[in-house]
């Protein structure tokens, strides 16, 4: 909104300019210079970004401006002025007709966003800040306010055998990205809960969305199961790699083996590494790993592994979603960006039961 309203005053301050300077000119010309038809400017410049009543504020002064300077250039018994001024007055009304049609435009544009938007956050779930002995953080950013949302997700799954969690993202935009964002996540529910092995739960989940997507349609995920408290398994579906983030602050992409999106593949592999006390793990779709600066440069992940080690992990990811809208111009994405922080916490944490875990949830979700 706040964009909006400087590109009114910009347009506005610009028409005004115009008649001014046309004014101005047209005064201090001599008579056979004839300026009047450039009037008809104002309302065309107006007409881009003011609403149909403004520009026709704009259109209406133009026109009378024509009509004057018939008077001090001494034209008025000149047929070519009755011309000059229909021409002011037939583009000032085209400039009514365009503004009208694009303000009933970006209303429609907004209102399909809206939707888009209130659906995307429907089936977002909202998790629970403990799981077991580890602490959960999540962050979910919408793109540019021109942009459309796109399907972006993250989910976990908790119960007395598996702890699992799953970040992802669905290619395309709009309703029909949510669409599909919401059957991932109701695929990784299912097969999380029944599937002993984690390359099995992609699997599942594959096979599950073929049914549902079009040729050119797929998600890239990264799946991860942290039922074992010494150790991690990754499966990566064609997502961006996870940053894992030691205790004494160093950092590295752990090194997943690549396979195909869901929705393309049926064979995964899993990659297992030791999961100790203070690590954290970073999982994030692509809207951060591709956030570009004004010169295109990726935003580098690595250097900022001190902002996710300081303090808890919703501290932790503010920070790092700072220095994203640092890195990028003017601080808009032009792309969703979701993220997902686990922390390993200490032996001496009671763990938090599952009950205790689906009712906050519950609770959360419910606010």
């Amino acid at each position: 909104m706040l964009r909006d309203r400087g590109a009114q005053v910009v347009g506005a301050s610009l028409a005004v300019l115009w008649l001014v300077v046309v004014l101005v000119l047209d005064l201090v010309t001599s008579a056979a210079v004839v300026l009047a038809p450039f009037f008809a400017l104002a309302p065309l410049i107006a007409c881009s970004v003011l609403s149909a009543r403004s520009t026709a504020v704009f259109a209406a002064v133009a026109v009378a401006a024509a009509a004057l300077s018939g008077s001090w250039n001494g034209s008025w018994d000149d047929p070519q002025q009755a011309v000059r001024i229909l021409d002011v007055v037939l583009v000032s009304v085209a400039a009514v007709l365009v503004a009208r049609v694009r303000v009933s435009r970006e209303q429609q544009h907004e209102r399909v966003v809206a939707i888009a938007e209130v659906a995307q956050r429907a089936i977002l779930p909202r998790l629970p800040s403990r799981v077991d002995k580890m602490a959960v953080a999540t962050r979910y950013l919408s793109a540019a306010e021109d942009a459309v949302v796109g399907g972006d997700l993250y989910d976990c799954y908790h119960s007395e055998k598996f702890t699992r969690f799953l970040v992802g993202d669905v290619r395309g935009k709009g309703v029909a990205a949510v669409e599909h964002a919401a059957r991932v996540i109701r695929a990784f529910r299912q097969a999380a809960a029944l599937r002993p092995t984690l390359t099995q739960v992609a699997e599942e989940m594959s096979a599950y969305l073929s049914a549902f997507f079009d040729d050119e349609d797929f998600a890239t995920a990264l799946l991860v199961d942290a039922s074992d408290p010494a150790r991690l398994v990754v499966v990566s579906c064609g997502h961006p790699e996870p940053v894992l983030v030691a205790a004494d602050g160093t950092a590295a992409h752990v090194e997943t083996v690549p396979c195909l999106p869901l929705g393309l593949g049926m064979d995964y592999e899993a990659l297992t590494l030791p999961w100790s006390a203070g690590e954290r793990l970073l999982m994030y779709t692509d809207g951060l790993s591709e956030a570009r600066d004004r010169a295109g440069e990726f935003l580098p992940l690595l250097p900022l592994a001190p902002l996710l080690r300081e303090g808890n992990g919703d501290e932790a990811l503010d920070r790092l979603l700072d220095a994203v809208r640092e890195h990028i111009p003017r601080g808009q994405l032009n792309d969703d960006l979701a993220v997902l922080l686990i922390e390993h916490l200490s032996d001496d944490v009671q763990p938090v039961s599952w009950p205790a875990v689906r009712t906050r949830g519950l609770q959360l979700a419910d606010r």
